[in-house]
């Protein structure tokens, strides 16, 4: 076997490419419709998706569709917006007005090509009449930083949009809608991916009020005044206008950790895919990982060694210190306190888009002998994970993943290795 570090980065290069929209995307497309084709999206991956759509499509078509800044791709009919994310900012606002007055006016005969991927929650935001893009940007920080799952955090999204929780289906209405998604949540529940867009939504205004409470966060005046109203209100499963959604899944995170075990198998590593719908806050999560890593080291169990054991979905991270995150380094420092050392045991997490938190690193690897360089540097682990600084900590160690943007998203991916 080759040096435990390259293999694991190997495995997680695997990961993301199984991901790539210009592999899958393309079996997806339907058949050109009679009238026009208007390709609109949002999300991490939605240039990338765009571009595979023209060299696919046998037909005209025209839209626009909004990325993350720095996660653009060169296309010639569909217009690529870059904006913020986590936050929204102003540029996506702009961006998903020109969505909404794309798709207007449109016939039976038309056809609206969705393409949506995980970060489009944040990257489609249009504040509805009685908000402002302050207020939205208010609430995603105090989300961002309490350790809400991401479901609760896009149902309180849903409800302060006029663009998300179904409404851009309906402003598509009559034509018909076909939803192309990249999934980088637990599940894969089109609900989720970008808050769902173009999905009817059950869930209510007072479900997203009883989330902001059980988190004790505090938000805006007109927030609170617009979900108690029931003005927030998003479209609902009984709504004709968006009779049955056609949605169909290019990527999942399942789809990612089968290449990555198929990749570990051929280099002679029997995997464990775990799981590909991991929640919960990320240290927590890292502390079990190291329990079943030391059982599998030692008795053989859940699989002989050698092994790697596989896992994905998203873990959250409640903020509690001013380090730099993110939710796959804050997994690797509990894991590797959790390992203590063991001899034989390595690690891989990383963001399958390229950023873990806010920084333009996808994650890290770890190594036995990892909390040792990390001492002979005077930096210790346990700080660290109190600071919430993962990222601090294993750029000074020189073993952070840098992968750029990678233009795809189906969220965390983890690999511990016994060897």
């Amino acid at each position: 076997m080759t040096e435990p570090g390259d293999l694991l980065r190997r495995l997680f290069s695997a990961a993301v490419a199984a991901a790539d929209p210009a592999v899958s995307l393309a079996h997806h497309l339907p058949s050109p419709p009679r009238g026009r084709t208007i390709v609109v999206g949002a999300g991490k991956a939605a240039a990338a998706m765009a571009r595979a759509v023209e060299a696919a499509w046998p037909g005209d078509l025209t839209g626009l569709v909004i990325t993350r800044y720095g996660h653009g791709a060169p296309t010639t009919r569909i217009e690529v917006v870059e904006a913020a994310h986590p936050v929204p900012d102003a540029a996506g606002e702009a961006g998903a007005r020109r969505i909404l007055d794309l798709v207007a006016g449109l016939t039976p005969d038309d056809l609206v090509l969705c393409l949506l991927s995980g970060g489009g929650s944040a990257l489609l935001s249009l504040a509805p009449p009685g908000l402002t893009l302050a207020d939205k940007q208010a609430v995603n920080r105090a989300l961002l930083r309490s350790g809400a799952a991401i479901g609760e955090t896009n149902c309180v999204r849903r409800h302060l949009s006029a663009i998300k929780g179904g409404r851009l289906a309906v402003a598509c209405h009559p034509a018909q809608v076909v939803t192309l998604l990249i999934s980088d949540t637990p599940g894969d529940n089109p609900l989720d991916i970008a808050s769902g867009p173009t999905v009817p939504d059950p869930t209510t205004c007072a479900d997203a009020l009883a989330i902001l409470a059980r988190y004790g966060l505090e938000i805006p005046p007109a927030v609170r005044a617009h979900l108690e109203s029931g003005e927030g209100e998003s479209i609902k499963p009984d709504d004709p206008r968006l009779v049955t959604p056609d949605v169909r899944m290019v990527a999942t995170p399942l789809m990612a950790l089968q290449a990555a075990a198929a990749r570990a198998e051929h280099e002679g590593i029997r995997a464990c895919i775990l799981g590909d719908a991991l929640e919960g806050e990320a240290r927590e999560v890292g502390r079990v990982m190291a329990g079943i890593a030391l059982s599998a080291a030692t008795h053989g169990l859940p699989v002989p060694v050698p092994c790697v054991l596989l896992s994905g979905g998203e873990t959250t991270v409640t903020v509690r210190g001013s380090g730099r995150g993110g939710r796959n380094v804050e997994f690797l420092l509990a894991l590797t306190i959790g390992l203590g050392g063991h001899p034989r045991i390595h690690a891989i997490a990383g963001d399958t888009d390229g950023v873990d938190g806010l920084e333009e690193i996808a994650g890290a690897v770890i190594a036995p002998n990892t909390a040792a360089r990390a001492a002979s540097l005077g930096l210790s682990l346990t700080e660290s994970l109190d600071r919430n600084d993962g990222h601090g900590l294993f750029e000074a160690l020189g073993d952070a993943v840098v992968t750029g943007p990678t233009l795809t998203n189906v969220n965390d991916f983890r690999a511990v290795l016994i060897v």
